[in-house]
């Protein structure tokens, strides 16, 4: 399925692939790449609170404040709180990019083989091959509690309300 007008890329409407993730429905189950190249399901992620960041690249400015401002909240949260970022970097990239800045509260994995997380959460752009700016938030009953589909990719998300969703969890 292809959605356009759900969000743009510095004012231009772009089409996604995949549907809407919305708020009750059960948690899709995904594939993607750690930074060792290991196939990782969300199945392995299951049972904690999850907070999702789906993001273009981790070497652009906005998804760089993005995952240091989530690292640094990581810390101030339960540990029963997992925060995962999802790119279309290549799990290399991710490595150097979080030992280069310290990031170590935060999971990266990489989406860059399948794409398999970005067609079943509705962000892969299809005219980039690269995911569009998101924030879902996952229960431990594995249900959608929180989503947001950032409207301008080029733009931060809503931390407050994304941390706040988090905290009623935790």
């Amino acid at each position: 399925m292809e959605r356009k007008g759900i969000v743009t890329l510095k004012g231009k409407s772009v089409t996604l692939i995949g549907e809407e993730i919305k708020v009750g429905q059960e948690a899709p189950d995904f594939m993607v790449v750690d930074k060792d190249l290991n196939d990782v399901t969300f199945d392995k992620l299951k049972g904690k609170i999850t907070l999702i960041a789906s993001v273009p690249s981790l070497d652009t400015p906005i998804c760089d404040l993005e995952i240091k401002r989530f690292n640094d909240e990581a810390g101030k949260i339960s540990k029963d709180v997992k925060i995962v970022f999802i790119s279309m970097d290549l799990p290399f990239a991710q490595k150097r990019f979080c030992q280069e800045y310290k990031i170590k509260n935060v999971k990266t994995f990489s989406d860059y083989n399948k794409a398999d997380f970005g067609g079943k959460y509705g962000v892969l752009i299809k005219e980039i091959r690269l995911l569009s700016r998101a924030i879902f938030v996952v229960g431990a009953d594995n249900k959608v509690k929180y989503a947001d589909y950032v409207k301008e990719v080029a733009e931060q998300p809503n931390y407050d309300a994304a941390l706040d969703a988090v905290k009623r969890l935790a």
